[in-house]
């Protein structure tokens, strides 16, 4: 050890040490004798003790032990000034040398207070006092800037805010001693090593157990020299001991997640400077801009503080930004030219104060510091002075806050108000035993930890505290990443001195302030604009003048005469056009290309909305032209027509309208990212057609009717009649039908078949109960069928429209016309995309086509709709529209689309505006600004009159002509019938004829049992004789006569049936006496006068016969 006392440094060092002890040798000699000791041994080692005179630090160690054993002979609570004294005469001393270190001073003051405070000899303390438990310590770390002349501003600033605190009513005070004494001071230079910083943590914050450390500095490095700040704070983030820190330089600190990382930071952060910055931005109406900054430390977050903020703005305040780009500056700031090409007119810039003279100098020198270019700068580059560099030119705007030594002694006092109200939140909430004593080594030791348990619960209740500070002003809170949630600061202004110099010189001056917790929190006066200007810049470059070409299709653009009164275009029918002549660029004309009148007419339409919004956002004017050569442009022998053409020459600056991009366009012209995407489409009409001849049937299918007709109907049929003759009440399972049975099995059909069809006709229904039953379920079934075949019946019995059913470009028809009969007849317009797609793709198909092409697409639409043409080919879109709006509902595509591109914006090669109409556009189309002009101005309907027209109209024949059909069918099959009725009759009943048999056939038919057998004949003859009434004396004769026939005929059939049972076999026929009875009989009737005859309804026995 002695030679390193021997040099200046250790001999520094070892007072520094000495004196740091002083405290503990003023103590009293309860404290003080080791430490007196201690120093006696030192002062004989070294030879300072030998010769005073030479070096004053024999003196230093003779008043020290002096000075420890006065204090051992004070009496309990001395005054402090002896203390002083002591502290003065050690300073006297060392007079003459250089002086101690201001840190160690401000130990030694506090030491001497303290020990001045507390030094009472046992025996006199326990006469005055009685002894009291010793209490838990709260202990504070308070890191501070490097500084020689302001620790008693410091000193007295830590004072005054315990002072204040003391008056509050802090509960934590009763369990916990916290003094001035207990908050353990260091300083941190502005660029030590790791070494020095660890050994501070260590030795000075973790060795006197502080359960939080005070961090102010207001020194603005920005750039590497913060290492030491940062790897501080990493150090303490990591023993998880929580910090409050003031850094002026806080935007260049690294951030962490809000659940990782243990500090409060008091000053105003690169988020609250970004949001000030986009407030003035929003005051004069400035939507778009360029952020330029430094490799500096932090410059990440400060443009992610940027986007985050900007987006905060379109959410909270539907004010949208756009950030034009970044630009990270290199070493010589050569790559500022990127901001020429641009429209950024208004610049954040974030760099060190000197990174920014290196790059506003090679601003200026590029243009880029004039009259039009606003820099909004941070307090990075501003500093805490207000006089700026001479390459800072005049109008630049600033956010600052005030970073002077001043805002940092004030500082203090607000950390501490933090971590005192903090502890009490802990005290009051947590388990008021626990102790606030992190117990935290750098070492190894089995009685420490190298991590504090209890230090993220500390810091949630430093974080969640609220003080209130000056009146009118929010309370002191942070949120959720330890930033304060309401911050104040100051917006300046770059402008001439007053001073009455060359005038060159600039000062930043305060023109208002903005503060965070207000909606609208930014105040500004008098601003110098750049270049000296009163009124405030556009944030964008100045309108320019565009020439625009177009050609007129529906519903992308649409000509319509102006207002005859006024002469100009109403709102509703947009903006006006050009389609006479206009002469071109440098007096050329090119006949063709424009028309020979100049005539302005109305222009709306997709495009035209569209191009609104280009000239709204962009900032240009133009005027539109349309060409007189009506194509969309080819190139034909060498040269390209249309629209093509005027970009190919370069008569015009852009083409507006439905131009399809392809890449041969692309060979002359530059296109921007298709707004709408398109196809080649197939149109065709509706042709009315006539009904099917089966259109009845068709309400079912084949499988249905087959159901019904086939297995229904039989079933139905058969169960009926089955239970008829299984019933007692009917057939009783006889093999002939009853005398009073009227059913048969063709009778049942008959009663099936009136049933289904709820035919009112007559009909002999069954007398059996089962077979009554199972008719009203066929019934039940009936009703259910009939009302569903009724139901669908009408969508079969209108007119079928027909069409051409096309697959698409490659369909047979299309792609052979001429195999078909007659040839498919089809076209599209001349000079299109359409027409080089296919001549490109299918020279035959074009070949046969070109003799149907036409001018354009109205007259295409109008020649399918007179049947001129079978389909017209053309882009998808157009022919979508046109659909929908047809009047007649005729027309409709069909067919997939072929060779998908899109229509663009086509600029002439290499023409500057191809980049800001593309980046318009992508926002146009994310945003849904595309897609909701595609639904205004492309969709729409068959006009509703028309529709209402057709339905009143009377049906025609077509419509139920299969009615006709069925009818015809009907008389035809009724003709068949009664031939093979007259067959049966005349040919086959003769052979079938029998006088016993043919009973059996009653079961089937009634009529036809009857007409095989002579009995059943008769008794049908008789039942049609009881049934009938005449009305005049003539009938009822004849009927009397053949009444008296038909007696005769019943006796010789009774005699006959005798003789018959009684084995004879012969037929005798009738006797001669019954012969002549019956002509008797005969002539009786025949000669009775007619005045003499009594009516027959008056003799009761012919009332019984008839």
């Amino acid at each position: 050890m002695k030679p390193l006392i021997h040099t200046a440094a250790g001999e520094t060092a070892l007072i520094a040490f000495l004196i740091h002890l002083a405290g503990w040798c003023l103590a009293g000699p309860a404290s003080a004798g080791g430490g007196q000791d201690f120093i006696r041994t030192m002062a004989a080692k070294s030879n300072w003790s030998s010769n005073a005179t030479i070096h004053p630090m024999a003196s230093l160690l003779s008043a020290l032990v002096e000075g420890g054993s006065r204090t051992g002979d004070n009496e309990a609570g001395g005054d402090n000034s002896r203390a002083l004294r002591k502290r003065r005469s050690v300073n006297s001393l060392y007079n003459g040398r250089s002086p101690l270190s201001t840190m160690t001073m401000m130990r030694v003051e506090g030491s001497a207070t303290y020990a001045v405070q507390s030094s009472t000899s046992p025996a006199a303390g326990a006469a005055a006092v009685p002894a009291e438990p010793v209490v838990k310590r709260v202990s504070l770390g308070l890191l501070l800037p490097h500084t020689t002349f302001r620790v008693r501003e410091y000193s007295k600033a830590v004072q005054a805010a315990m002072n204040s605190l003391r008056k509050q009513d802090l509960s934590f005070i009763n369990s916990y001693r916290f003094q001035v004494s207990d908050i353990h001071t260091d300083m941190l230079k502005v660029n030590p090593s790791p070494t020095a910083i660890l050994d501070m943590v260590c030795e000075t914050f973790l060795k006197r157990n502080v359960s939080a450390i005070l961090f102010l500095s207001n020194t603005e490095l920005y750039g590497r020299n913060i290492a030491a700040a940062q790897y501080f704070l990493q150090l303490t983030n990591y023993l998880r001991i929580p910090v409050v820190a003031w850094n002026a330089d806080n935007s260049g600190l690294e951030k962490r997640s809000a659940g990782n990382n243990l500090v409060i930071q008091l000053a105003p952060s690169a988020s609250h400077q970004a949001n000030a910055m986009l407030s003035l931005l929003k005051r004069y109406s400035w939507k778009q801009f360029s952020i330029v900054t430094s490799t500096v430390a932090g410059y990440r977050e400060f443009i992610q503080a940027v986007s985050e903020a900007a987006y905060k703005f379109e959410s909270h305040n539907s004010y949208k930004f756009k950030i034009l780009g970044t630009v990270l500056v290199n070493n010589n700031a050569s790559n500022l030219g990127s901001l020429l090409g641009t429209e950024a007119r208004i610049l954040l810039l974030y760099s060190t104060r000197e990174e920014a003279r290196s790059i506003l100098k090679t601003a200026g020198q590029m243009g880029l510091t004039g009259d039009k270019y606003v820099w909004i700068v941070t307090q990075s580059v501003i500093g805490s002075t207000t006089e700026s560099p001479p390459e800072f030119p005049v109008g630049m705007l600033g956010v600052h806050f005030e970073t002077t030594d001043n805002q940092l002694t004030k500082s203090i006092s607000t950390a501490l108000k933090v971590f005192v109200n903090g502890v009490e939140g802990f005290h009051r909430e947590s388990n008021a035993s626990t102790l606030l004593s992190p117990k935290v080594s750098c070492e190894d030791s089995t009685s420490t930890s190298s991590r504090w348990a209890q230090g993220e619960q500390l810091f949630k209740y430093l974080q969640n505290v609220r003080i209130d500070v000056d009146p009118g002003r929010p309370s002191l809170e942070f949120d959720a990443d330890g930033t304060r949630s309401s911050v104040e600061l100051t917006i300046v202004n770059l402008q001439p001195s007053n001073s009455g110099g060359s005038g060159r010189e600039l000062l930043w001056r305060q023109i208002g302030h903005w503060h965070s917790w207000k909606k609208d929190g930014l105040d500004i006066q008098d601003i110098v604009w750049p270049g000296h200007s009163h009124v405030p810049p556009e944030d964008g470059p100045d309108k320019f003048h565009l020439k625009v070409a177009f050609l007129e299709e529906p519903p992308f653009i649409s000509i319509v005469p102006p207002d005859p009164v006024s002469g100009r275009c109403p709102v509703s029918h947009g903006v006006p056009c050009h389609v006479g002549n206009h002469v071109p660029l440098n007096g050329e004309t090119d006949p063709g290309l424009f028309p020979a009148r100049n005539v302005t007419q109305c222009c709306s339409g997709f495009c035209i909305d569209l191009l609104e919004k280009f000239s709204d956002d962009l900032g240009f004017t133009y005027e539109l032209i349309r060409v007189d050569d009506p194509k969309f442009g080819t190139h034909v022998n060498g040269r390209w027509n249309g629209l093509m053409g005027a970009l190919a020459n370069r008569r015009v600056d852009m083409v507006m309208t439905s131009l399809t991009v392809n890449a041969e366009r692309e060979h002359v012209a530059d296109f921007t990212i298709p707004f709408m995407e398109t196809g080649i489409a197939i149109l065709v009409a509706k042709r009315t057609g006539i009904i099917s001849p089966t259109a009845f049937l068709e309400p079912f299918d084949t499988a249905s009717w087959l159901l019904v007709g086939v297995v229904a109907i039989q079933v139905a049929a058969l169960a009926i009649f089955l239970f008829e003759w299984l019933s007692p009440s009917g057939y009783n399972m006889q093999l002939s039908a009853p005398t009073n049975q009227r059913f048969s099995l063709f009778r049942t059909y008959w009663l099936v078949w009136a049933i289904l069809f709820q035919a009112s006709v007559n009909i002999d229904c069954p007398k059996g109960f089962t077979s009554r039953f199972i008719s009203n379920v066929w019934a039940t079934f009936a009703v259910v069928f009939l009302a569903i075949y009724t139901a669908n019946l009408a969508a079969f019995m209108i007119t079928r429209e027909e069409f051409y059913d096309l697959s698409g470009v490659e369909d047979p028809r299309l792609m052979s016309p001429k195999s078909h009969e007659p040839p498919f007849r089809f076209g599209t317009v001349s000079n299109t995309h359409t027409e080089a797609t296919i001549l490109r793709h299918y020279k035959e198909m074009h070949y046969h086509m070109r003799n149907y092409n036409l001018n354009e697409i109205r007259a295409g639409i109008e020649a399918v709709k007179r049947g001129e043409l079978d389909a017209f080919l053309y882009d998808g879109a157009v022919l979508d529209y046109l659909v929908a709006q047809d009047e007649e509902c005729r027309l409709l595509t069909v067919g997939s689309w072929y060779a998908m591109t899109g229509y663009g914006v086509a600029f002439p090669r290499g023409s500057k505006y191809v980049a800001p109409f593309n980046e318009k556009l992508l926002e146009y189309i994310e945003n849904g600004d595309v897609d909701r002009l595609r639904r205004f101005w492309l969709t729409g309907v068959c006009k509703p009159y028309k529709e209402e027209r057709q339905f009143s109209e009377p049906l025609s024949t077509e419509q139920f002509l299969s009615a006709f059909l069925l009818l015809l069918s009907g008389i035809g099959l009724a003709f068949l019938l009664l031939g093979l009725e007259h067959i049966y009759f005349h040919s086959i009943r003769p052979h079938l004829t029998s006088p016993t048999t043919g009973a059996c056939c009653s079961l089937i038919s009634i009529n036809m049992g009857k007409s095989l057998t002579f009995r059943d004949a008769v008794f049908e003859t008789q039942d049609r004789l009881k049934s009938h009434r005449c009305r005049d004396a003539i009938c009822r004769l004849h009927l009397r006569r053949l009444n008296l026939q038909l007696d005769v005929t019943r006796k010789r059939i009774r005699q006959l049936e005798k003789q018959l049972g009684g084995g004879s076999n012969q037929y005798l026929g009738p006797t001669g006496n019954d012969k002549h009875q019956a002509i008797a009989e005969e002539k009786n009737v025949m000669e009775c006068p007619a005045t003499m005859r009594q009516p027959l309804d008056e003799i009761p026995e012919m009332e019984t016969v008839l």
